[in-house]
């Protein structure tokens, strides 16, 4: 019984622990913060299109031999 008191940490702990970490992040300004968004989305969206693109082939490969 008591090793289960001894690993799990008070709320207040967890909290204090979880506030000093938030206090150690460096957030990005909000230009940095717009280019990385706009080259996330605009990389998903190349992917994306990719990704489609390649399976459209596949298919109509598969449908030229299975025909």
């Amino acid at each position: 019984m008591e090793a289960e008191k001894k690993q799990k940490a008070p709320k207040k702990n967890r909290w204090k622990g979880l506030q000093a970490e938030f206090k150690k992040v460096i957030w990005p300004d909000k230009q940095t913060l717009v280019k990385q968004t706009v080259a996330v989305v605009s990389i998903t969206a190349v992917v994306g299109v990719l990704i489609a693109v390649i399976d459209s082939g596949i298919l109509q490969l598969l449908n030229l031999l299975i025909k």
